[in-house]
């Protein structure tokens, strides 16, 4: 499992631990019952502090995508389809208002960003 963290980010660094771990989840590559490393161990190999891992781990226990078992460590929550699929819809949402904003801002119609958008989907 390999996290990466930038200090030049405007992100602040348990959130980046954060959305890299709800990705890992959405793609499926985290599957339910899957151990997360423990937050001295985390901690320990990104370099940053324990107080930042923790508040990571909590804010993904808070959107029930880890289940912490006291003793044991964290783990992978087992969720619903749906809770899943929302949240996959809620990121792509969040990646496609910036660049219709983008597009907007650059005077691109909108029949040009649904070429472009098409071209990019096929492409990758």
């Amino acid at each position: 499992m390999r996290i990466i963290i930038s200090n030049s980010s405007n992100e602040p660094i348990y959130q980046q631990i954060v959305s890299q771990f709800e990705k890992m989840i959405l793609k499926g590559q985290l599957s339910a019952g899957s151990p997360l490393p423990s937050i001295r161990g985390l901690a320990k190999e990104l370099q940053i502090s324990v107080i930042t891992t923790k508040r990571a781990y909590e804010e993904l226990e808070k959107e029930g995508l880890i289940e912490t078992v006291a003793g044991k460590g964290s783990f992978v929550a087992a969720h619903k389809r749906e809770m899943l699929k929302e949240k996959s819809l809620s990121i792509v949402e969040e990646e496609l208002t910036g660049a219709v904003l983008t597009a907007k801002s650059l005077g691109l119609s909108w029949g040009e960003l649904v070429n472009l958008l098409q071209q990019l989907y096929k492409e990758v």
